[in-house]
């Protein structure tokens, strides 16, 4: 049963772009094993758009580009699987995909037998050259239906960009992850703006159809196909916190032949990803807005998440009242948090909280309510 925690992996677009090839998703694969994100959840490996030739051939079937990839999608399949991953592609639910290539419209069934015959475990599904007429939830529950008919089960990730109010009906198309933003770009003002746009619809996200907010730029540093000036690593930490914090899908999309190590360990950072995978999938609640937003998300076992963010550009204090939370001082409740970046222990905090945290910084609490 796939997606029934937010799906996790690599993608190749914010990085490669149109160059994207054989070589590079082999060393890729081997990267995510060597470098341990494998042991933390990373699983899938995902091609994205301009794999093909420009036509289908004379079966009407899609065809890889032999000088990109010359061993062959199936072969290059084996391969990724022979890592203990999975293996994941990209179609579009229009005539063509976002670069031009040739796109699912009408040949729904004809491409998914194709990708389950390449043994595919994933399929991003784009949103680009739609026919005006056609109509945008039933080409997602067409291929939603394609593929539950290929005879191979694949993660079915929709990429509408928020269109049609997506997060309304996406989960009866049958697929598991649905992007409701336009695309990310590696800049501070990208993600934020990103993250913010979703607060009021987080919602309809849940176990087995998760609310994708586009793929990380955690180490991209202004290189690569969504160059943007680049972020300082505190701000690639405060994405890397608010795509947890909201369970999004967790996909990579740097380098990872290149990427150094602050940001190597802060996608391994198990704090973090144990907030994303946790088996509730509760959506956090915004307590306090602004620049200086507040989250409160209720997770599994009894424990809370308490987070903090800086989206000024100065430093400065960030509070919560805990009243704001429904927890009155005649309560006789209070709690005790860890801060998951330093280790340490709150103590007893009753009525409110008050931290400081740097500009475009972060401050994350993970504890439990207890009786004074």
């Amino acid at each position: 049963m796939v997606a029934q925690r937010p799906p996790m992996g690599w993608n190749s677009w914010n990085t490669f772009g149109g160059a994207i090839n054989e070589q590079v998703v082999r060393e890729t694969a081997d990267a995510i094993v060597e470098k341990g994100l494998k042991d933390v959840g990373y699983e899938y490996v995902v091609i994205d758009d301009c794999w093909s030739l420009r036509k289908r051939n004379e079966e009407g079937k899609m065809v890889a580009d032999p000088e990109k990839f010359p061993s062959g999608m199936k072969a290059l399949a084996e391969y990724v699987h022979s890592k203990g991953l999975k293996f994941g592609m990209y179609s579009c639910a229009g005539t063509r995909t976002c670069a031009g290539y040739p796109g699912s419209f009408d040949y729904e069934f004809v491409d998914a037998k194709t990708f389950a015959e390449w043994d595919v475990d994933f399929l991003k599904y784009d949103f680009c050259y739609k026919p005006r007429l056609a109509n945008g939830p039933i080409l997602y529950n067409r291929m939603g239906m394609a593929l539950k008919a290929s005879g191979r089960e694949i993660l079915f990730s929709a990429c509408n960009w928020g269109s049609n109010e997506v997060e309304k009906w996406i989960r009866s198309t049958g697929a598991h992850m649905y992007r409701s933003t336009g695309d990310i770009n590696d800049s501070f003002q990208s993600f934020k703006d990103i993250a913010m746009s979703q607060v009021d619809k987080l919602a309809y996200s849940g176990p087995y159809c998760y609310n994708d907010i586009d793929m990380l730029i955690c180490g991209m540093h202004g290189k690569g196909n969504v160059a943007n000036g680049g972020c300082s690593d505190i701000e690639y930490r405060t994405h890397f916190a608010l795509w947890c914090l909201f369970q999004s899908p967790l996909m990579i999309g740097g380098d990872l032949s290149k990427i150094d190590d602050f940001n190597l360990e802060l996608l391994k950072n198990k704090e973090l990803i144990a907030i994303n995978q946790d088996i509730e999938a509760r959506p956090p609640m915004m307590v306090g807005g602004g620049d200086r937003p507040v989250f409160f998300k209720h997770m599994a076992n009894g424990e809370y998440v308490l987070a903090f963010f800086n989206f000024s550009d100065r430093d400065g204090r960030c509070g919560l009242e805990f009243y704001d939370l429904g927890l009155t001082v005649a309560s006789g409740y209070g709690f005790k948090f860890r801060d998951i970046f330093t280790g340490e222990e709150t103590g007893l905090v009753t009525e409110n909280m008050d931290v400081h945290v740097a500009s475009h910084d972060c401050k994350i609490f993970r504890g439990t309510l207890v009786q004074k």
